[in-house]
This record gives structure tokens, sequence and C-alpha cells, in this order.
């Protein structure tokens, strides 16, 4: 049986742990982890880390994205929702909305759609808990 540092012991280790998608790769479908994700290819279909999610200069994301943080440096067509801090960097595009905490955009960023700052962001919550999602089909 689990003890209470075990269990803790191993929360920490699943978020803690890094995923990658690298450039090149394809993926249909929703993705949703605990730990932090790079992205460099294409997703096609929903992003959710309760960690941070790194979206590199060669990323598409067709879908939304959810998280605790984010660095986008590559293109998202859909609603982007960051609890703490949203970093767009200079080669950023972002087609839909915008709701986080704080947001950090560099020259040269491109955002289409509305934002929502500084009200209080719902946790982010897994599949089996989230009764609607959000789909962008928006063609840029």
């Amino acid at each position: 049986m689990f003890t209470t540092k075990e269990e803790k012991k191993a929360a920490d280790e699943i978020t803690n742990s890094s995923n990658v998608i690298g450039k090149g790769t394809v993926l249909e479908g929703n993705i949703e982890t605990s730990g932090n994700i790079r992205i460099e290819g294409k997703i096609i279909g929903n992003l959710k880390s309760k960690s941070k999610v790194a979206l590199g200069n060669s990323s598409l994301v067709d879908g939304n994205v959810s998280a605790q943080n984010a660095d986008i440096e590559g293109t998202v067509k859909g609603k982007v929702e960051i609890a703490d801090m949203l970093v767009l960097k200079a080669t950023a595009t972002v087609h839909g909305d915008i709701v986080t905490g704080k947001l950090v955009v560099e020259p040269g960023a491109v955002f289409n759609g509305t934002c929502k700052m500084g009200a209080a962001v719902k946790d982010i919550k897994s599949a089996e808990n989230a009764s609607n999602t959000y789909r962008s089909e928006a063609a840029v």
C-alpha cells in the first residue's frame, strides 16, 4: 500500500516529466499530460498540460491549448487558456481567443482574437472532468 510520501513522490515525478513531439511529426488527436511538453511538429487536436507547454518555431497546433504556463514560437489555431503566464515570442501566430493570468508579447508576434487577462482562470481539468470542448475550425 502507498503511504502519503510515496504517493506525493509519484505525483511529483509525473509533474516533472517532459514530453517532446519532434519536428516533422504529425499527431492527430488530443494530448493530455501532467508534465511539461515541447512541440516542434504538428498537432491536430487539443493540447492540455498541468505544467508548461513550449511550442517551437516549427510547431502548429490546430486545436485548443490549456496549460499552467506556455511559451509560443509557432502557430496556434484555437483557444489558448493559460492559468499563469503566456509568452508570445516574436515568431508566434495565434488565431483564436486567449485567456491568461499574465501575457508577454514580443515585437513581431501576431495575435488575432480576443484576450482576457488577470481574471481567475479555472484550474486545468483532466479530459474526463471536462464536459465541453471547443475546437477551432477557422481556416487561415
